[in-house]
This record gives structure tokens, C-alpha cells and sequence, in this order.
């Protein structure tokens, strides 16, 4: 363990610094200042960590990741062997530590009566140190097998699958549709909050250890899955859950009124320095967002960078609470009131605001949001209360409602695979589909998660095709709460 007495002489949780808000909103930087020269709370923070019965930090973790091993080497100054234990379980910890939102923190046995340990804070400042020091290097397998293994989908389940299935010695190609590989990681997550470097370095990696990129390719279009399929020994689907949730009201059709990724695509690729013509913007306008989750705050903080006049974002549900609710116990990843990046950047919260319709102007786009007080029906249904309508002046309207799935109709069509009643690619407990030979990882098969998820995911998936193709397999697979679904 590290220091025994840790949690007791530092009793509070202590964060790098943010950089000022009216710095930050002038560029596209991370927010974080997650590497400082110098940082002396770093190791005090990690001596925190106690030496638990049961570290429930990793009942916490869909990785299983050995937080508290990597806790104490952080804690000794043993940065090699901290980067080791913290790869032993996360192929991509500057991923995670700078987006998952961190349930291993709310698991956190200190938690039960102080401040949880900077878990995440030192999980990043693990990985950034590690690359500073040339620690991060290719590991190249011993031997080849000569099977071959197409990966669809270049996000962190994909990629996760990709460099285990490298390793373990196996031909893999990873096919993207969009122009760059990533995912949601590249174009969905704008750069305040994850910069493109941290991704084009680990590609760096995984392509020196001989995994193949095929970015601008579609699956079902450019290739049929049968082909594809003809031409591997197997085929992982890592496409994602990229079906934006509608909201099918009055006025929908408005000019003005979009999905979030309609918004944070064209951003991201603007801030790689590829501006997308006639992608909606920001600028000027007063905002409405729809959905106060993660995706609703990353386009805060996009339309804020743009110059919106205004941002208000709406949330239909009760405002959560400050502390964790008894409803709600340790170790449990509770629901509470939390204040994003960009939250501290500007814009308005509203709660209890259902959409009630779209109001448009005479040249055909949205100028207003009605929107009205929720209302909790005995059955738990959440309507608008009649007579609390208002308005509120709209020039560009974001539902970012999350999303209810992946996109499957070429599949079907092409290969007939079975879907569940959700809509996700059915699959058993292996992640094997009801195609021979195919695989389903991730949110196509898990629907909208955890970054954390998706990477457990696709290692635990890596090791079941490892296993159909060789027989058995050594490829190490997640040790937390279990990654399957269950068909259904």
C-alpha cells in the first residue's frame, strides 16, 4: 500500500488547477492543466489510498483496474511500474482519465466518510508521465498465426479489440467510415475536453506493433459484410450506438433545430483545422440545448467557444441532489448534482422543462422553445403541467438526448444477423452473433455506455475471438462486474 497513515495527514482532495475560464474559451485547448512540473500533491494524493479489506474501487471499475497497486508505485516515484500495472488492465488510460466520469472515485472506500482519492487524476498523470519518459513503446508479438480479423469501427471498443487481437498475433485491420481514425473519441468529444494529439500517439503505437487503418471506408457500402466476411476469419462490430435519440414534436422541421452531432462533428473538424461548409454554428445565436448530460455539456462548451449570444440548457427531470442520496449507497455510483467544464464557463441550467414545441419565424427557422414545467404522473410518467407553458428565444436548438443504438439496417440486409428487441446486435455471453465467426462489442451491442465499458468490452471480446480462432486463448480479460449481455 502506500503511505499507512496517508488519508489521515491529508484529509482533502487536491486537483491541478483549471485554467481560467476566459483563457480557456479562446481556444480549443484541454481544460485541465493535468500535468504540472512539480506537482507535490500528486504523490499525497495517491498516499491516501488505504490499505482496504476489499478495494471496492474495483468493484467500481468495469477494468478491474489495480488502482490501488498503481496508487502506491505513484506514491514511490516507480513510474515504470506504475504505467505496467495501469496497462495491465486499460490499453488507453489517457482516454479514461480525462473523460470517464470516474465510478471508481465513487466507490472509493475513503469516500465512506471523506473526500474519495484523486483516482482519476492520478490515473492520467500515470499515462502523461509514462509518454513524457518514453515508457509508452510498441509491443510487437513474437509470432504471427496467420489468422485475419477485421475490426468495423475505430471508437474505444474497436480500437481496445484491435491492439489485444495485434498482440496476440493475429492480422488486423480496423475500417472506419469516417476521415480519420477515432470515433466518437475524435469527432464526437471536442478537444477542450480530450486534444486529437492523445489519440494520434497511440495510433502511433498500435500501428508499430503492425495493427492496419482503413479510414474513409464504409462497412455494408464501400465493402459488403459478406465480402468482408469472406475475406476474414473473423469480424468484430465495434460501430458504436451513433442513432440519435428524436424528439418527434410540432415544428421539428424547423431550419435551426439539430441532433448535437450535427454541431460538435463540424466543430471538431474545424478545430483540426478542416472547417466543414455550411455546418451549423453557434455564433450569435441564442442556444437551446436538450439534455443536461455529458454530450449536452460538451455542446456548452462548443456553442460558448463559437460566441453563442446565449446557451440555456434544459433538463426535463428534478435537479439532482448535492450529496449523495440514501437511496443512493456507497459503494453505488450515485446521481448527483455536478458542474461540468464547461458549466463553469457560462449558460443557464433549467430543470423540470419539458419541450413542448418547436416555434419557428416567418423565413421557416426556429426562433423560440416552448417548454413547460414537468409534471410526475402517479405511474412515473413525466408530462407537461398545462398552464406553465412559456417561451424562450431560440435561434439554434441542440437535442442531445443521447442515443438508442447502433446503425444495423445494412447488416441486416446483407447478412440477415439478429437483433435484439432494443435494437442492438444480439449476441451471447462470448460476444459471438448469430453469424459464425462474427462479434459484437461495445455500445452495438451493449448500447450507449462508459468509455470504461467500451474498452472492457473489447477486451474481453479480443480474448473470445482469440479463443474461436486459436482454440484457447491467454489474451487477459476484464476482472471487474461482468461485461456480457445476455441475448434478449
Amino acid at each position: 500500500m502506500a503511505d499507512p497513515r496517508g488519508f489521515l495527514k491529508v484529509r482533502e482532495r487536491e486537483l491541478p488547477p483549471n485554467r481560467p475560464v476566459e483563457v480557456r474559451l479562446r481556444d480549443w485547448k484541454d481544460t485541465h492543466a493535468h500535468r504540472e512540473e512539480g506537482q507535490p500533491f500528486l504523490k499525497e494524493q495517491a498516499g491516501r489510498c488505504m490499505d482496504c479489506g476489499i478495494p471496492f474501487c474495483h468493484q467500481g471499475c468495469p477494468l478491474g483496474n489495480l488502482i490501488p497497486e498503481w496508487n502506491d508505485l505513484v506514491w514511490r516515484d516507480q513510474w515504470a511500474d506504475a504505467i505496467e500495472r495501469l496497462h495491465a488492465t486499460n490499453n488507453f488510460p489517457e482516454f479514461t482519465g480525462r473523460v470517464c466520469p470516474a465510478p471508481c472515485e465513487t466507490s472509493c472506500v475513503l469516500g465512506i466518510n471523506q473526500p474519495a482519492v484523486t483516482i482519476k487524476n492520478v490515473e492520467v498523470s500515470i499515462i502523461d508521465e509514462a509518454f513524457e519518459r518514453g515508457l509508452v513503446t510498441p509491443q510487437v508479438p513474437q509470432r504471427l498465426t496467420g489468422s485475419t480479423v477485421a475490426v468495423v469501427g475505430s471508437g474505444p471498443a474497436g480500437l481496445a479489440a484491435a491492439q489485444q487481437l495485434t498482440r496476440a498475433g493475429h492480422t488486423v485491420v480496423v475500417y472506419e467510415r469516417d476521415d480519420a481514425i477515432g470515433g466518437l473519441l475524435r469527432y464526437g468529444i471536442p478537444d477542450f475536453k480530450l486534444e486529437k494529439h492523445h489519440i494520434d500517439r497511440r495510433l502511433e503505437q498500435m500501428e508499430a506493433e503492425g495493427t492496419r487503418f482503413r479510414p474513409g471506408v464504409a462497412i455494408g457500402r464501400d465493402i459488403t459484410w459478406d465480402a468482408l466476411r469472406r475475406r476474414f476469419d473473423a469480424v468484430v462490430v465495434a460501430t458504436g450506438a451513433t442513432v440519435p435519440r428524436e424528439l418527434p414534436l410540432p415544428g421539428r422541421e424547423l431550419g435551426g433545430v439539430h441532433f448535437a452531432m450535427d454541431l460538435l462533428t463540424p466543430a471538431n473538424k474545424a478545430a483540426a483545422g478542416n472547417p466543414v461548409e455550411g455546418a451549423p454554428s453557434a455564433a450569435g445565436k441564442h442556444v437551446v440545448i436538450i439534455g443536461g448530460g455529458d454530450t449536452g455539456s460538451d455542446c456548452l462548451g462548443t456553442s460558448l467557444r463559437q460566441g453563442a449570444a446565449s446557451v440555456t440548457t434544459l433538463a426535463i427531470g428534478k435537479k439532482p441532489p448535492l450529496e449523495r442520496p440514501a437511496s443512493q449507497p456507497w459503494p453505488t455510483d450515485p446521481i448527483v448534482f455536478e458542474v461540468s467544464t464547461s458549466h463553469e464557463e457560462g449558460g443557464e441550467r433549467s430543470y423540470l422543462a419539458s419541450t413542448v414545441e418547436f416555434v419557428g419565424g416567418e423565413d421557416g427557422n426556429v426562433r423560440a422553445l416552448k417548454v413547460a414545467e414537468t409534471e410526475y404522473l402517479p405511474d412515473g410518467r413525466r408530462v407537461p403541467k398545462e398552464g406553465t407553458e412559456r417561451e424562450i428565444p431560440a435561434d439554434l436548438v441542440l437535442i442531445a438526448m443521447g442515443f438508442t443504438g447502433p446503425e444495423t439496417d445494412e447488416l441486416v440486409t446483407q447478412t440477415g444477423a439478429e437483433l435484439t428487441t432494443r435494437g442492438l446486435v444480439r449476441r451471447g455471453d462470448d460476444y459471438a452473433t448469430s453469424l459464425p465467426g462474427v462479434y459484437a462489442t461495445g455500445d452495438a451491442g451493449r448500447g450507449q455506455s462508459l468509455i470504461v465499458w467500451a474498452i472492457a468490452e473489447g477486451r474481453a471480446t479480443a480474448a473470445a475471438v482469440d479463443a474461436y480462432l486459436q482454440g484457447s486463448s491467454e489474451l487477459p480479460a476484464p476482472v471487474g462486474p461482468r461485461t456480457v449481455a445476455l441475448r434478449g
